[in-house]
């Protein structure tokens, strides 16, 4: 049955590929390239099932690679999730747990809350293996004058979005270049000048060892190309205009008259530039020695206009941004690296965002710092020792009165409101054989709901940014 298979956990399966191959790619020192699209649904790439939006780039890497039909993001909105997976903590651990502004009163504008500096992120353990990092996209962890800012996390260069906020705006009025305002003056599509600075980066240091964390925000509201560039889509679709009432801010999108077109224009435009990555490496002769991921920072958006019905942009799956069922967690996960991956891989291995960090560490060879949540599923890309299962998945939001889920052998358990004891809600859900969350079962099996409640219970340390309110005794 496709439902039970997609949820359930499921061992590394056996390769031609040998354990040599491998051995010497670890020897080589693969560069990486993590490559984040913003608010991308699982359903909007033609590897897992799209039909009217064209990703033959993405597809590419895919059928050239390994497809993760059960990859979970970092939490259900961005800045947690991106603190998930640089820190390889899920969200009842690691120090950022929602999106939360924090006000520059010198710059006179809000970027994110800064992440702790007691927590080790990714990039500094490549900086501290000798590989030159970048980051070019949406930071969203901390801004030019806090403790995490990218240049003092591991990243010898940014360039883009530093804070969230800002990054609603295609054309905005300047992005960062490191801790450096570079005036655009709304004249510049900021991904392209996202992707321009990526590629220059990776054509400067494709002689060396490299960590390039990509974070385009394409295609995160506000829906908006370049004047022209619909392309094959303008025209094609029964268009619902989005008319924006509001003044333009941080937290409002404009007006778009072509939502669905230009929706799948930005997809595509990624999707373009994703190839555009990969002609770069084969041109440098380095394709063959890089990892490329490519993933999405949480569920499918409905902002700006986009309809995610439409497209069927969450896949099978119930929910979308912001919601714990697995629209909103479940993500697309694509890994290339064609000196160890064999062609055409799907695999049903649950993998999460937090389980990046000890992959990583585990094939640089080094041990993966203390403390942390994720485990490595370096045995399910070459196929060759024993994959370690996690023993439940847990997350926690801080909007909409707090929500908190744990995800074990099947079972979901989802609590709501959280933060309203008046409203509290339980829900319970066998994933494995009803995907798209329809049949709360919490009344059938109050044993199942106990039990994931004492694990929902222990899986979070109290922080006092993120409070909860106590459950009634």
């Amino acid at each position: 049955m496709k439902h039970a298979r997609m949820l359930a956990a499921a061992s590394a399966l056996p390769l031609s590929m040998t354990a040599i191959n491998a051995q010497e790619s670890a020897t080589k020192r693969p560069n990486v390239i993590f490559i984040m699209a913003d608010d991308l649904g699982i359903g909007d790439l033609g590897c897992y099932g799209q039909r009217v939006i064209k990703t033959p780039g993405i597809d590419s890497l895919a059928s050239q690679g390994l497809i993760f039909e059960n990859a979970y993001s970092g939490s259900t909105v961005s800045a947690p999730s991106r603190a998930v997976l640089m820190t390889g903590k899920h969200t009842g651990h690691v120090s950022i747990r929602g999106n939360k502004g924090d006000h520059d009163s010198v710059l006179k504008t809000h970027f994110d809350y800064p992440i702790s500096t007691d927590e080790t992120l990714v990039a500094e353990i490549f900086k501290q293996q000798g590989y030159t990092t970048a980051c070019c996209g949406k930071w969203g962890l901390g801004g030019p004058r806090s403790v995490s800012a990218p240049n003092l996390r591991g990243f010898d260069y940014f360039f883009g979005y530093l804070g969230q906020g800002r990054a609603h705006r295609y054309y905005p009025t300047y992005l960062w270049e490191n801790d450096q305002q570079v005036m655009t003056n709304e004249k510049v599509y900021s991904h392209d000048a996202i992707i321009d600075h990526a590629l220059e980066f990776l054509d400067k240091h494709a002689d060396e060892s490299f960590f390039l964390y990509l974070t385009p925000t394409i295609p995160h509201a506000e829906l908006v190309v370049p004047e022209g560039e619909l392309g094959e889509y303008d025209g094609m679709f029964v268009e619902k205009p989005f008319v924006q009432k509001q003044p333009l801010d941080e937290f409002t999108y404009a007006s778009q008259a072509k939502p669905r077109a230009t929706y799948a224009a930005m997809v595509s435009r990624l999707d373009r530039d994703v190839s555009r990555v990969v002609a770069l490496l084969r041109k440098k002769g380095v394709l063959d020695n890089t990892i490329i991921i490519f993933t999405s920072d949480n569920g499918v958006h409905k902002e700006g206009g986009h309809d995610p019905e439409f497209f069927n942009s969450n896949w099978e799956y119930r929910g979308i941004k912001r919601d714990l069922y697995e629209g909103g967690i479940h993500t697309p996960f694509v890994m290339y690296w064609p000196s160890v991956i064999e062609p055409g891989r799907r695999s049903s291995q649950i993998i999460t965002f937090w389980d990046f960090m000890p992959t990583m560490c585990d094939i640089l060879g080094i041990k993966a710092p203390k403390g942390i949540d994720g485990l490595s599923y370096l045995p399910t890309i070459t196929g060759e020792g024993r994959q370690k299962q996690h023993d439940y998945l847990y997350y926690e939001f801080h909007e909409q009165n707090g929500r908190q889920c744990v995800i074990k052998d099947g079972w979901k358990l989802v609590k709501l409101n959280v933060n309203k004891p008046e409203n509290l809600k339980w829900e319970l859900y066998n994933v494995g054989m009803d995907v798209d969350e329809t049949n709360n079962v919490i009344e059938l099996y109050p044993k199942k709901a106990a039990a994931l409640r004492k694990i929902m219970q222990k899986a979070r340390t109290e922080n006092p940014v993120w409070n909860f309110t106590p459950d009634a005794p």
